[in-house]
């Protein structure tokens, strides 16, 4: 087999001034739903993060778990039920989500990080308060708004060499638990870690100009552009609510949000390390 040790070269000449860009600075990567469900994929993104982390890029990895915990609530007979997109969450419910992702899921993260030669250390949002919340609205049961958070968790989690692993469950002033949205959350902790980049790894190519054809991807859009986008209809559907976290994140100093597709190998490593990038940018 031939060696191509010039495009090997160009590859690293490439990713240098990225790797300098980011040394030593906080990236939160929101990973979860169906960009969770393929092994060899999930297998892959665990090693792009303990790489990342290798070249002394700090990895925040946030995630949820829906398909997981729809499996569990199948197996104790009880049906997923949604509103505007956010899981309807009662007692039964709420214990269940607890135990998958904060448990199962999140357990299961660390330990393919560990086996990739990685550090890692699982967290919830219940840990050291890191994440505070109420009700959203008692019409969806124990679906918390965040109210607070409080990052020295995981920042003393990285100081000590760790990839913090966070589950998206918060806690009341009561005690009471809430499921959070797991895109919410990481806007929150990047925008509170003053992170440079927020990644939303997704199961779709990014913003399309047509949902139908993906050679229709928007590469960047301007937080000012957003309404006029949701105005015609570009941005719809699940699509509302990802894009909405992005620009919370920017609003409150995170550098760029990207929503990129977690179907594609190295898909992170492509946004981050190279010119051309992956998905779609928001930025102010």
């Amino acid at each position: 087999m031939q060696i191509d040790y010039d495009v090997r070269a160009n590859v690293m000449i490439e990713a240098l001034p990225y790797l300098q860009k980011y040394n030593n600075k906080v990236i939160v990567i929101k990973y979860g739903g169906n960009a969770m469900t393929n092994e060899n994929l999930k297998q892959a993104v665990m090693r792009d993060i303990v790489m990342l982390t290798t070249v002394g890029i700090k990895v925040v990895l946030v995630h949820g778990g829906g398909p997981e915990i729809n499996d569990m609530l199948n197996k104790v007979g009880k049906k997923s039920e949604f509103v505007n997109g956010l899981r309807y969450t009662d007692e039964e419910t709420i214990d269940i989500v607890q135990m998958v992702l904060a448990g199962k899921v999140n357990k299961n993260l660390v330990s393919m990080l560990e086996s990739h030669g990685g550090n890692a250390i699982g967290l919830c949002g219940i840990d050291g308060s890191l994440i505070e919340a109420e009700q959203l609205n008692p019409d969806m049961g124990y679906v918390g708004e965040i109210t607070a958070v409080h990052p020295e968790i995981i920042q003393n989690s990285l100081d000590c060499g760790y990839i913090p692993v966070i589950s998206t469950v918060g806690r009341g002033k009561d005690g009471t638990v809430y499921n959070i949205n797991a895109d919410t959350a990481a806007a929150r902790i990047a925008a509170e870690m003053k992170a440079p980049s927020l990644i939303l790894l997704t199961d779709i190519k990014g913003l399309l100009e047509d949902k139908n054809d993906e050679n229709t991807l928007i590469r960047e859009v301007g937080v000012s552009e957003v309404p006029y986008l949701k105005k015609q209809g570009i941005i719809s559907g699940g699509m509302i609510p990802k894009i909405d976290c992005c620009v919370e994140a920017v609003r409150r100093g995170v550098n760029q949000a990207n929503i990129i597709d977690g179907r594609i190998p190295h898909s992170i490593l492509i946004e981050l390390l190279t010119d051309i990038g992956a998905g779609t940018m928001i930025v102010a």
